[in-house]
């Protein structure tokens, strides 16, 4: 279970979030909605490693953390699928996926079956060049990669984006697989509304780097949720 509690971040003399506190369960889909510069990007930074907070907590699994880069966050069992992908564009779909074993221990540095059942794509072109895949196969693959890691925790940062309709279903399917499992939180920012909303148990929408709405499903009417997320 991943709590922030009065999370801030600057970039440089530019403050961007302000004292956000957010809560992701296990077992639930939890997303971040706003429009585009709100610090969606910017929060799952904080989370992940990626950009050291200003100030706040942050506790994973009930333990109170400092600022840890990323490479820490990831033992921690955080794992994280930035917007862009950053798939390695020379390195094979394997070697991509195996750099996720810097995670583990000796004993796990193997490519699970699941990898391949949920992505059949990757087993196909595993020895394919990440820089030689189609966006949506690289999205297949920067996912899988986070996988690799056996997260508690899995950041997704706009996963649709720019993605072909048939492998945005594949990845919904994924995403709710997931969470059924119970043993991982997911948290994911996505401007796709009706494709958060149908995942989502629990939903955060921040404007100006704040959070000005929260609630479950059953507590935040869509009509309302769409209405603070597309001002």
């Amino acid at each position: 279970m991943l709590k922030t509690n009065n999370l801030t971040l600057h970039y440089g003399g530019s403050q961007i979030l302000y004292d956000v506190t957010i809560t992701a369960e296990l077992g639930q889909v939890t997303c971040i909605m706003g429009t585009n510069g709100v610090g969606k990007t910017s929060l799952l930074k904080a989370v992940a490693g990626a950009h050291g907070r200003s100030g706040g907590q942050l506790s994973l699994n009930g333990e109170d953390l400092g600022v840890l880069p990323g490479h820490a966050m990831a033992r921690l069992g955080v794992g994280y699928v930035p917007q862009g992908r950053d798939v390695f564009q020379l390195l094979t779909v394997r070697e991509n996926l195996e750099t996720g074993f810097a995670c583990l221990p000796k004993s796990e540095h193997f490519i699970p079956d699941e990898i391949f059942e949920l992505f059949p794509v990757l087993k196909e072109m595993s020895g394919r060049r990440g820089g030689d895949l189609s966006g949506g196969q690289q999205q297949q693959l920067a996912i899988a990669r986070a996988l690799i890691t056996k997260p508690k925790l899995l950041l997704l940062d706009e996963p649709t984006e720019g993605i072909q309709p048939n492998i945005i279903q594949q990845i919904g399917r994924v995403i709710s697989y997931l969470r059924d499992r119970g043993d991982m939180a997911i948290v994911l920012v996505e401007q796709f509304f009706d494709f958060a909303y149908d995942l989502g148990d629990q939903f955060y929408a921040l404007r100006g780097g704040s959070v000005v709405l929260q609630g479950t499903k059953a507590e935040v009417s869509k009509p309302k949720l769409l209405e603070m997320v597309s001002v």
